[in-house]
């Protein structure tokens, strides 16, 4: 039986046309903050493919903050594949052996679970504008044929009910002092650098403004409620919504999402663009009863959907109320058509964490 993640990665690769693939040739990838969620996927996706993309080598940094993955010991010994530590906020980038020669960089090193972006909000910041500014600066002169930076839907804070779905050309409602501030601000004035570098060096900048992903490579620990409730799942506790379950959200699973940052990626000149799923628009209720259904089809799930209080005092402050995107520019530019609906990637991503643990 095929495993699930080589199933995901197979989704995305084939999401790719064949003028996008051929675009990698001989190229060289550098990839910031590899440890994460993204970065796991993007990793795995950059070594499976490896040979079919013709890439030269594939070059994964990461400070190891919120800890060292053991899964990169899975490509030990492959001489196209380098994975070092990093700060990307204080160390230089020209240390690193081949990243002068990189064609593509993708900047992902920032936390992004508000519990943990709350409990470091410097590093957020630094990570968002300061990291994002040493890269800019070094690859200003070089060869790049597109670089890659990861914005937030949250740069959208909690829009009004005529701007849901969001369009990229909403400016937000953002609060500037907020609990939320240092992820939502640094990821904004983040976007306003790559613009200006754009501008002045002719850079081929791409951002992105992902929507609620989750599959292959979120941690249970990640405190994100895709998470939380694949924890409760795995560990046959009862489902916990920490609201009153009626925010709504779209949810993008990775194998989808990834095929959307790879396009920008190749787009190879500056834009902004939402990636995501843009149906259905659930509440977080619904998305608990998906996995609890879910749940008892795939691992004989016994529990049930309840609700409390978080302890957390400022865990719903400046919580957007919905978040859904208009993916109309992607579709039109990029031919981004995201597939995998919420049951089904659901299923994907239990199975991925059942064949995991098995």
């Amino acid at each position: 039986m095929i495993p699930q993640i080589e199933r995901d990665l197979q989704h995305t690769y084939k999401s790719l046309s064949d003028a996008e693939r051929q675009k990698f040739l001989g190229g060289t990838i550098l990839l910031t903050g590899s440890a994460g969620f993204i970065g796991y996927y993007l990793t795995n996706f950059f070594c499976r493919f490896r040979a079919e993309l013709g890439l030269k080598k594939i070059i994964c940094l990461d400070n190891f903050m919120l800890g060292a993955p053991t899964w990169q010991a899975n490509f030990t010994g492959d001489k196209h594949f380098a994975f070092e530590k990093f700060d990307v906020i204080r160390d230089d980038v020209a240390a690193i052996d081949g990243a002068a020669e990189a064609n593509f960089v993708i900047h992902m090193a920032s936390i992004a679970s508000p519990t943990f972006y709350r409990l470091h909000p410097l590093e957020t910041i630094d990570a968002n504008i300061w990291g994002l500014r040493r890269l800019l600066d070094f690859y200003r002169d070089k060869n790049l044929a597109g670089l890659l930076f990861f914005s937030s839907s949250e740069i959208y804070g909690d829009p009004p009910p005529e701007h849901v779905p969001t369009d990229e050309y909403y400016n937000g409602n953002v609060s500037a002092t907020g609990p939320r501030a240092c992820y939502d601000e640094s990821k904004r004035f983040g976007e306003t650098l790559c613009k200006v570098f754009a501008q002045v060096y002719d850079m081929p900048i791409g951002v992105v403004r992902p929507f609620n992903n989750y599959g292959p490579g979120m941690k249970l620990n990640d405190k994100r409620v895709p998470a939380d409730f694949a924890k409760n799942v795995l560990e046959g506790k009862d489902i916990v919504i920490l609201s009153n379950g009626a925010p709504k959200r779209t949810f993008c699973h990775i194998a989808d999402a990834a095929a959307g940052y790879l396009k920008i990626l190749l787009h190879s000149r500056y834009d902004y663009f939402n990636i995501g799923m843009d149906k259905p628009e659930i509440s977080i209720a619904e998305l608990a009863e998906i996995y609890r259904a879910a749940g008892a089809e795939l691992l004989n799930y016994r529990g049930q959907v309840r609700y409390a209080v978080s302890d957390d005092k400022e865990y719903l402050t400046n919580n957007p109320q919905r978040r859904c995107p208009v993916l109309d520019k992607a579709r039109r530019l990029l031919h981004y058509n995201p597939t995998i609906l919420v049951d089904e990637g659901v299923r994907r991503f239990l199975t991925f964490l059942k064949e995991a643990r098995a």
